[in-house]
């Protein structure tokens, strides 16, 4: 057949178990949350729509700062029994073809008022480090260009 049909309970229960208990789950977890959001993105991309661009971009967002703060807990977190089934299930929610599913409900919730309340001294502080990074790029140029140092006699 052409349609896609769900997987078997079988398979859905071996792939929660090997979450829980198996080698290699972390691995497992982070293909999940990323290869199908990666295709759809493409997706997206290529199609004249713009609102399947803004979901997909809205759960990059999500998924940039949840690895983020994952980066921080993972050293705890990661030893609780059911944590990689769990994160799973968070990036299965994030990517859920529902209007509530966690990009939405953590983007509208929590990303966008934090940005809201600090873009323009992040933008400030982005302005400053790039002026400074463009005038040591020149200073090295200038320097590069003028040749090496000749010694006196």
């Amino acid at each position: 057949p052409s349609s896609l049909s769900p997987p078997p309970a079988g398979s859905v229960a071996f792939l929660g178990l090997y979450l829980m208990f198996g080698y290699g789950a972390s691995l497992i977890c982070n293909l999940i949350g990323f290869t199908y959001p990666a295709y759809v993105s493409i997706k997206a991309i290529e199609s004249s729509n713009k609102e399947d661009d803004t979901t997909w971009l809205t759960y990059w967002v999500v998924y940039g700062v949840f690895s983020i703060a994952e980066f921080f807990s993972d050293i705890f977190l990661y030893w609780f029994p059911f944590y990689y089934a769990g994160k799973c299930l968070f990036l299965v929610w994030c990517m859920a073809p529902v209007s509530w599913n966690g990009s939405q409900v953590l983007y509208q919730n929590i990303i966008r008022p934090c940005f809201l309340r600090h873009h323009q001294t992040v933008d400030n502080v982005l302005g400053n480090l790039s002026t400074k990074a463009l005038d040591a790029a020149s200073s090295v140029t200038r320097e590069g260009n003028a040749g090496p140092p000749v010694p006196a006699v």
